[in-house]
């Protein structure tokens, strides 16, 4: 099962809407309650980076009989450091998005966390594309 997700710029008022409409889709799917939670944050994590610093995107899901595969592809200024933007605590995020509630630096590595597999590509001025894989076992 393939689905795909539209993320708008700047798409505060609809970030997360994504990562709940997959999460409802797998609890229609019967996946157990442990994996979904585990992509859902994941998922969202990205999500919200996206809206945060990127022109927004789109997230292609395909839905496997033993794991998860999603691929968060936006457009925007792209990631300088990647081994830096994945440390926890590190936010290149405006002090606005901060006053909102995000941008604590944790949106990579919870994404590692909840991922059994995680790849981040990136070309500055371009954009970036991040890849999760989440086994369908509990």
């Amino acid at each position: 099962m393939e689905l795909r997700y539209n993320v708008p710029k700047g798409g505060f008022s609809h970030a997360g809407e994504a990562s709940g409409s997959l999460k409802k889709a797998l609890k229609q799917l019967g996946i157990p309650a442990v994996v979904i939670r585990k992509i859902a944050i994941a998922m969202y994590e990205a999500e919200i980076n996206m809206v945060i610093h990127a022109d927004g995107g789109t997230i292609d899901v395909n839905i496997l009989p033993e794991k998860i595969y999603i691929a968060l592809k936006d457009t925007g200024p792209g990631i300088p450091d990647i081994e830096k933007a994945m440390q926890e605590g590190f936010s290149t995020a405006s002090d606005e998005v901060r006053n909102l509630g995000f941008g604590a630096g944790m949106g990579f590595p919870n994404m590692k966390k909840n991922s059994d597999f995680i790849k981040v590509s990136s070309e500055v001025g371009v954009g970036t594309v991040v890849e999760l894989e989440i086994g369908l076992l509990p």
